[in-house]
């Protein structure tokens, strides 16, 4: 058994996507596993993949980055 909660959904504008990210925690055994679940679709299709904490946060630290190079500065 494992429990699902949502965390965030996105609309993409740009490519019409819809973003969901979700905490699951897997039951194993005495304990459980904490995952962070990308649930994309586009249009009939999903693309749904499961990351550990740490490649989480690589991966949010290089979006955050990225996103902080890319924007407008203050006026």
């Amino acid at each position: 058994m494992s429990r699902v909660t949502s965390l965030a959904k996105l609309h993409v504008p740009l490519g019409g996507q819809d973003v969901e990210l979700q905490e699951i925690d897997f039951d194993v055994g005495e304990g459980a596993l904490p995952l962070l679940r990308t649930r994309i679709r586009e249009g009939k299709r999903f693309t749904v993949f499961d990351i550990d904490p740490a490649s989480a946060r690589a991966w949010g630290e290089a979006l955050l980055a990225w996103a902080s190079r890319r924007e407008a500065p203050d006026a």
